[in-house]
């Protein structure tokens, strides 16, 4: 069996309301309707080595 992907937490381009998304859903506001949304930061470090 393939896991649930986790929901992913985005905010609203319009309102700054934060959406809950999982696969599948469609892209857009629940509180305005606005269809942009931003992926919020993730809170694990990544760092890269670039030559």
């Amino acid at each position: 069996m393939d896991p649930q992907p986790e929901p992913v937490s985005y905010i609203c381009g319009d309102c700054g309301a934060e959406n809950t998304l999982k696969q599948g859903d469609v892209i857009q506001c629940r509180e305005c309707g606005y269809r942009i949304l931003y992926k919020k930061r993730t809170r694990r470090i990544v760092q890269y080595e670039a030559r």
